[in-house]
Order: C-alpha cells, then structure tokens, then sequence
C-alpha cells in the first residue's frame, strides 16, 4: 500500500527553468513564476529535471535556483531538486548542494546512456540516499535513459529510509502496481495522461510539465476523484488530453512547448538553452489553441 499523506504533496509542477532574452537564468522570473503555480494550486515545484533544462545549466545555476525558489514559496510548498546525472559522484555533489540551498528533497533519474545492470543501478541509489539528508524520488523513465528500474529493484530500493517516492514514467502499470502492493513508496504519475489511472489505484498525485501552464485545471482531477465524483474526475481528464498530446506527444520536448505557452501567456519563461530549438510559430499557435480551448471548458 501507498503512504496516506504523500512526502511532497499531490500536485507536483515539473518547473520549467526562466532565462532571460540573452538565456541567462533569471531568478527574478523563477520567483514569480513559482509564486503563480503555487497560489494556482501546485502543492510542490521540481525544479531542474529534464524539464528545467538540467543538462544545460551549471551546478551553480541549479543551486541558485532552489535558493530562489524557497524564498518565494517559503513553507507554502515543498521544493524537490533534480540532482540525476550518469556519474555517482557527481550526483552526490549535486544532493549536497540541493540540501544546503534547502530544498525538501532530491529527484533522481537512472543514470542514463551507461545503462548499468540492475546491482549497479541499486548501489548509485543507495549510495546517493546515504549521502544526505533529504528524502529521495526516484525518477523511472527508462525511454530516455535506456535502464528501467525494474520492480524488483525497486522493492529493494523501498527498505532505504530516505526513499519515499516514484516519478513512474515506466509506462508500465502492471509493475507500478507490483511495487505498490509490496511497498509504501509515493508513486507519482509523471505523464500527464496516466493522472487519474494512477491515483486510482493508490498512487500519490503527479509530477507534471503540463501543470506549469494549466496547475489549477489538473489539481481539479485529483481533488474531484478524492470527492467520489470518478466520472467528473474521468472528463476533466479527457477533456486535458488534447493539450496534453500537443505539449507532450507532438515531436518536441515539453520543455519547449512549455516556455512557447507561458511566453505567449505573459508568464516567465524565456528562451532554451541550445541544443533545444523554440518552437515555431506555427506551432506556437496550434499550442496556444488547445491551451484556449481547455480553459473555456
């Protein structure tokens, strides 16, 4: 079974990081737009995944961002930092940073291209748990990093007192459930179509890139499913799936289509960092449509 209080809340925004016009971080912006997510209803940020652009910015960089962040959204939301990379060494570092700059908690992503057995993937865990003191969240999404950690490893991995919490982008929920049976792991959905799905068999909430544009909307899934109402949480589901598709499934990063929806919206963002493109016109566009077009639902 899962924990009945989640460690970082239920509705988790997976952050995009603000540059300025000259793709500079800018905190200035990082703040504000964390201060918005927060009063629209993200109980927590993550703050540099794959979404943040993490493999493009500095370990300072990422530093001053969590720094940042925490003075905007003080104890109104907890603050979870990604600190994955492909080397132990330099994720420790990474997880020792994150705790003095005072996030809540770490995000770590299998170590990806080196693809390590499943002995060796444990040990990069475990070793990276031992090394501070913040709860962990693993960070299972095997179509990018090429290792899935596997169920079992995973129920191993749940007897670590710091490993709290799953982002489950397995695309496997016979597994997920497996690991929820025999564990008392957070598991949050981090694809943004599986929201319902996984809080309906016990999961904890999501960690989402379509939340940085739509917060409140999604927030609403989990809020009517927990008031009975299934076939209203079902509809507000469905009814997000279009703009989930466009931000997440239509051949560009959803970093990318992130920053096109919040620059077209007045909101922090900015430009990526190379080697991500902006998205063009056109699609900017198509974006901003299906983002219209959900609202007025």
């Amino acid at each position: 079974m899962t924990t009945s209080s989640p460690p970082f809340g239920r509705a988790l925004c997976a952050m995009i990081t603000p540059f300025d016009e000259a793709g500079a971080l800018d905190l200035d912006g990082a703040q504000k737009l964390a201060d918005h997510l927060v009063r629209e209803g993200c109980d927590g940020l993550v703050l540099s995944g794959t979404t943040g652009e993490s493999p493009t910015t500095t370990d300072a960089e990422k530093a001053a961002l969590v720094m940042a962040v925490r003075e905007a959204v003080g104890g109104r939301a907890s603050v979870v930092a990604g600190v994955g990379t492909f080397d132990t060494r330099h994720t420790v570092e990474l997880a020792l940073a994150a705790e003095k700059a005072g996030a809540d908690g770490v995000l770590v992503v299998s170590p990806y291209y080196s693809r390590p057995p499943q002995d060796a993937l444990e040990a990069h865990f475990r070793e990276i748990a031992d090394s501070c003191g913040l709860p962990v969240m693993l960070y299972d999404i095997p179509g990018r990093t090429g290792t899935r950690i596997e169920p079992e490893t995973m129920i191993r991995l749940a007897g670590h007192p710091r490993i709290v919490a799953v982002k489950d982008c397995s695309y496997d929920l016979l597994g997920t459930q497996k690991v929820l049976n025999r564990t008392e792991l957070a598991y949050y959905a981090g694809c943004d179509e599986h929201i319902l799905a996984l809080y309906a068999v016990g999961g904890a909430g999501y960690v989402s890139t379509v939340a940085n544009v739509v917060p409140a909307r999604l927030r609403a899934i989990l809020e009517t499913f927990e008031a009975g109402d299934t076939p209203v949480s079902a509809r507000l589901q469905q009814r997000a799936t279009p703009l989930i598709e466009a931000m997440m499934s239509a051949g560009l990063p959803g970093t990318v289509t992130a920053k096109a929806l919040l620059n077209a919206l007045g909101l922090p963002a900015g430009p990526v960092r190379a080697p991500l493109r902006p998205a063009g016109r056109e699609t900017a566009d198509a974006l901003l449509a299906e983002y219209e077009r959900l609202v007025a639902l």
